[in-house]
């Protein structure tokens, strides 16, 4: 378990990133980032800094895990998609402050090792799914909120299709690694309202099931 001053120093680093919704910092409080990260890099799970997990993925810096977080805004009654489930760390915090959390990466393994960390500390509202994420999640269609881990060109169809009216989406987006955008996406009555938050640097959105 994180000693007090670590936590201390986690969460003062987090506000100064601009993370400063009451229950985002509440629920990064709670949910120990440590149990999503393995081996060699677990002393450094409270750094402000992304880690590698399986599959050649990254678990996220924690102050853009609070920003995007804190972006889509999730209320207690809240359905939320997640696509790219990696380390399972950022449903983890979904989880805590939405209804219930779906969330699919297209690598097995990862599914996997994330479903067991939720068994582990608890966490029942998450179900987790290996899928292709850029196609959603049709049947548990429409969602309040979706949230992307992963960088689009644009934001794919299919996702903002999924979204209930009033509803909001949260995505990097850029052509490459070195030139991505945060943006948060709302559906109204007449479209959807793009807004941008700040750069980022994400893995890409790939289509299919990956081989691990």
């Amino acid at each position: 378990m994180i000693d007090a001053q670590t936590k201390m120093q986690f969460l003062y680093a987090l506000r100064s990133k601009g993370v400063t919704d009451a229950r985002v910092l509440t629920a990064m409080e709670v949910v120990d980032r440590a149990a999503f990260v393995k081996g060699i890099f677990a002393d450094r799970a409270y750094e402000d800094m992304p880690l590698p997990i399986s599959c050649g993925q990254t678990i996220s810096q924690p102050s853009v895990v609070g920003i995007m977080t804190q972006a889509l805004d999730v209320q207690p009654r809240h359905k939320v998609l997640e696509v790219g489930t990696g380390s399972g760390y950022q449903a983890a915090i979904l989880a805590q402050l939405a209804r219930r959390v779906y969330t699919v990466d297209r690598y097995r393994r990862l599914v996997k090792e994330a479903q067991t960390i939720f068994d582990a500390q608890k966490i029942s509202n998450i179900t987790a799914f290996t899928a292709d994420g850029s196609h959603g999640l049709q049947e548990q269609a429409p969602f309040d909120r979706i949230l992307l881990t992963a960088a689009a060109e644009d934001p794919p169809g299919p996702l903002l299709a999924q979204l209930r009216l009033g509803g909001i989406m949260v995505l990097p987006v850029g052509q490459s690694d070195a030139v991505q955008s945060l943006i948060r996406v709302t559906r109204t009555d007449n479209g959807f309202e793009y807004e941008e938050l700040r750069h980022v640097r994400f893995v890409p959105l790939l289509e299919g099931i990956g081989q691990d």
